[in-house]
């Protein structure tokens, strides 16, 4: 049994997956030659075959599906153990409590934890979602390493003094329509192109970021009410109305829904901010550039700006 190896293992569990050697083979990289000397080689080393051909491709065989189940926590191990190795000569290590308000949990603050994970393995990374009022206390008390909040037009005027503030997120709201809809295939609209629509709304947690219609409009039509994004999404999705999105979970969108910037001049903007003590330590320094390098990230993958030709279709 000790011919048994890791690639061995990552290539029979890939070609388990995905139910053919040419598959595992685009999905890895390597030629479909070298994936049926892998297998070949796993099985002369388990004395059996591991794997049923069939015309439509492969299946595990009782011996391969056991050799496929350890192969995943084997593989997790080897992946685990190499972090641990990698962090021994990383200078950072402890614990950091990155508190989220509930908008920025879905897609900035897990890419930032997956940025320090990989930079820094040795910092332990705990993450925690809150009201912004509660964030800002457990940092003062100490219960939190960074706090990441919303500020500006439409919130509460929060009391920062003391506090280290860093912009991670220059994004503002934008909006979410259903696929297919006239808003859909335009990246940005002008804001009189809401005018009309019917709004699925919510309400967040006392001193965040609330998520009615367009701040700027008045007397919109409210369609449904909904407090969770799962349902605000899926009713959107289901082509029930459109609804008020912050632009840092628009990559998190499910399927059916797109997500659309608002070009509204009267509309004075949102920001989303890092919040430590006065003097962080190290660990909260990366935590900070981590969300920094995510925001940055999320801002890249807009789309285009729409063109003024698209705006007058929108609005005729």
């Amino acid at each position: 049994m000790d011919e048994l190896t890791l690639l061995g293992l990552r290539v029979c569990r890939e070609v388990a997956v995905l139910g053919s050697f040419t598959a595992a083979a685009r999905s890895l990289g390597y030629s479909q030659p070298a994936v049926s000397r892998q297998v070949a080689a796993m099985e002369a080393a388990a004395g059996t075959p591991l794997f049923v051909r069939t015309a439509r491709g492969v299946r595990p065989s009782a011996a391969g599906a056991a050799v496929v189940a350890r192969a995943g926590r084997i593989l997790a191990d080897v992946d685990l153990l190499r972090r641990d190795l990698d962090g021994l000569g990383d200078r950072l290590a402890g614990r950091v409590r990155l508190g989220v308000f509930p908008a920025a949990a879905a897609v900035l603050a897990p890419r930032a934890v997956a940025l320090l994970a990989g930079e820094h393995p040795g910092l332990d990374v705990r993450l925690t979602e809150a009201s912004t009022p509660a964030l800002l206390r457990d940092v003062r008390h100490g219960r939190v390493t960074v706090a990441v909040i919303g500020v500006g037009s439409g919130l509460a005027d929060y009391d920062l003094d003391g506090l280290t503030v860093r912009r991670v997120f220059a994004g503002d709201l934008c909006v979410g329509v259903p696929d297919g809809h006239r808003l859909a295939a335009a990246p940005t609209v002008p804001v009189r192109a809401l005018e009309g629509e019917p709004w699925v709304v919510g309400e967040g947690a006392a001193g965040d970021p609330q998520f009615g219609a367009w701040p700027t409009m008045t007397d919109p039509i409210v369609a449904f009410r909904a407090k969770g994004w799962p349902a605000r999404l899926g009713l959107v999705a289901a082509g029930l109305g459109i609804c008020l999105l912050p632009e840092l979970i628009a990559p998190s969108v499910p399927r059916g829904v797109t997500a659309v910037r608002v070009d509204d001049p009267s509309w004075l903007g949102r920001a989303t901010l890092a919040v430590t003590t006065p003097d962080p330590g190290d660990g909260a320094l990366a935590a900070v550039g981590a969300l920094v390098a995510a925001g940055d990230g999320i801002l890249a993958a807009r789309p285009t700006q729409i063109s003024p030709a698209s705006i007058a279709s929108l609005t005729s």
